[in-house]
């Protein structure tokens, strides 16, 4: 289940899966190189294709994913554990902070900097209450199985770090967000608002 629906394998079969997710992929590329709609020059349309192909390859989602995989049923190290959830949830997260701002044109460095670090702080706490919530919350509030990490033995932060400390984890990272948006200054109060959001939900 995700969001209390069936998953696309289960509704259909994996190879449909495994066809949907190619072709929407391809379908993001096919948007940042040729939307009319995106009037940007071809330097920064450039810039952006690099950004989401580096979040979805092995440096990003499915490097981390592929980590995943290999580690049900070992305990990993924190550092490992966090280069994993970076790479699979964290780096998407991220390129969507920073396609964003390419897209609005943001030509600052210093912006592109701070907004930089909001999306690598707020891409882990994502995961982190993730794995918070697969531990504290049920299984109609989450809208998919409760427990299902600790059912399928993977690491995740309560199970590596203990509930305590992933919190604290979590809350560190919110509080990292929300500094670096200092140089935004009102600019940067909605995406306090999505950090909060992030961090603070229960589903």
């Amino acid at each position: 289940l995700r969001r209390g629906k069936p998953t696309c394998h289960k509704a259909f079969d994996e190879a449909t899966a495994l066809l949907v997710g190619d072709a929407l992929q391809s379908l993001a590329f096919d948007m940042l190189a040729n939307d009319p709609a995106l009037t940007i020059e071809s330097e920064r349309r450039l810039r952006m294709v690099g950004v989401l192909a580096h979040a979805v390859g092995s440096c990003g989602m499915a490097g981390g994913q592929a980590i995943d995989i290999e580690s049900v049923g070992q305990r990993l190290s924190p550092e490992r554990l966090e280069d994993m959830h970076r790479r699979k949830t964290g780096e998407l997260i991220h390129a969507s902070v920073i396609l964003g701002a390419l897209a609005a044109e943001t030509s600052d460095e210093a912006v592109l900097s701070a907004l930089d670090q909001y999306g690598e702080a707020i891409g882990l706490a994502f995961q982190v209450v993730d794995d918070i919530l697969d531990v504290t919350a049920d299984t109609e509030t989450l809208g998919k199985p409760q427990g299902s990490d600790q059912a399928q033995n993977k690491p995740t932060y309560p199970s590596i770090l203990g509930l305590g400390a992933a919190r604290t984890k979590a809350k560190e990272l919110y509080q990292t967000a929300l500094a670096s948006l200092a140089p935004l200054g009102d600019n940067g109060k909605t995406l306090g608002e999505i950090a909060d959001f992030i961090v603070h939900r229960n589903q």
